[in-house]
């Protein structure tokens, strides 16, 4: 059973976690939401580590739910007229001009048209969690395509090319920014570079399923040659050296509560619990479009706004309306409803095979906003 808070009009969304628990499609996890200003559900369960019991605090790696935090951090950067969003990635970081991109735009960088979504040099573990060096090879990297032409997913270089950006207006590392300036403000439980006293609140990522591929629909070039370089193993995540690093486009650690508790101040209008990190038409500026159409990674439709997804086909759960939200591998997942002032979080350790949207994910996000709705 889940421990934890929960509102009775979403006692549905308490009896779907526990029926996951039960049947194993969930190992352990946690889920929260947060509406008008209350956090109206915070639930966990099942186990951290076999024997170990998921509690309260228990933090777990939400791959690319990642991304939506280091946007966040970048966006109240900007909102404070520390960078410019529409300025050229070469004024921060005079490196990246290389190879014909100096118009590129941090705007477009937010927006997954960067046109380098990975590395083309071999590149090991260690290398990408130096982040200094990895952003120096990404630097002089030749576009694989035509930047602002397409989207195509940034997965694991999103958050170096936002830490090189914003080092170099700022002088401060992008994990610093976010821990400083956006997660401990609102209450904590979000780490990108987990400290050692906490690596043991960790929860053990459990590998999904070998994928079967669709021989008529094979993996895209650039999926092939981003999920590759480098490869990153459920045991590679689960080590200390790679909980410790600070790698944004896929290293956070966290619970529920505290993704939803942070994300909550992009769907409450830049202001929830009385901190405000954002002006309104900062947060307005989420919904400007930065590229939409079939992302030359994943092969889906995708539409990015400014450091989040915005409505698409390729997420059919998902509420329509003023809403951005992101997920990540496996199947963790954010959602901020600006209509209903409402964000929605959801952090398992068992993956499954998951890039855009699983049927487990979708039932988590259709059944919170379903109790919303009914509330």
């Amino acid at each position: 059973m889940a421990d934890g808070t929960c509102a009775d009009d979403f006692a549905p969304l308490r009896d779907l976690l526990d029926r996951s628990l039960d049947d194993g499609a969930d190992a352990g996890a946690s889920i929260a939401l947060v509406h008008d200003g209350e956090l109206l559900v915070d639930l966990w369960g099942g186990e951290a580590r076999p024997g170990v019991p998921w509690e309260r605090d228990t933090l777990v790696q939400v791959w690319s739910v990642t991304k939506t935090m280091v946007g966040l951090a970048t966006l109240v950067l900007a909102d404070r007229g520390e960078l410019d969003l529409d300025a050229p990635v070469a004024s921060y970081w005079p490196d990246f001009a290389a190879a014909g991109k100096g118009d590129v735009r941090v705007r477009q960088v937010l927006g997954h048209t960067s046109g380098v979504p990975g590395w083309t040099p071999p590149l090991t573990v260690e290398e990408l969690m130096d982040l200094e060096h990895s952003e120096a090879i990404l630097a002089a990297e030749t576009p694989w395509y035509e930047p602002g032409s397409a989207p195509a997913y940034q997965m694991i270089d999103h958050g170096h090319l936002l830490d090189a950006i914003v080092r170099g207006a700022t002088g401060r590392s992008l994990a610093d920014v976010l821990h400083e300036d956006v997660v401990a403000p609102l209450g904590g439980g979000f780490h990108l570079g987990v400290p050692d006293d906490l690596l043991d609140s960790c929860a053990d990522l459990i590998a999904p399923p070998p994928l079967d591929l669709d021989p008529d629909h094979p993996p895209t070039d650039f999926l092939l040659r981003t999920v590759l370089n480098p490869s990153l193993s459920t045991r590679t995540c689960n080590s200390a050296p790679w909980r410790r690093s600070a790698v944004g486009g896929a290293g956070g650690h966290g619970t529920a509560r505290g993704v939803a508790q942070v994300q909550a101040v992009v769907s409450h209008g830049g202001e929830v619990g009385g901190v405000r990190l954002l002006s309104e038409a900062a947060v307005d500026r989420i919904w400007e479009v930065q590229s939409s159409g079939t992302d030359l990674v994943l092969d889906v439709p995708l539409t990015f706004g400014l450091g989040y997804g915005l409505e698409t086909p390729a997420a059919p759960a998902l509420p329509s309306g003023r809403m951005c939200w992101w997920t990540g591998y496996g199947g963790a997942i954010v959602v901020n409803d600006a209509e209903t002032r409402t964000t929605f979080a959801y952090a398992p350790n068992k993956l499954v095979n998951h890039l855009v949207s699983s049927p487990r994910t979708d039932a988590y996000v259709r059944t919170a906003f379903d109790c919303l709705g009914a509330s």
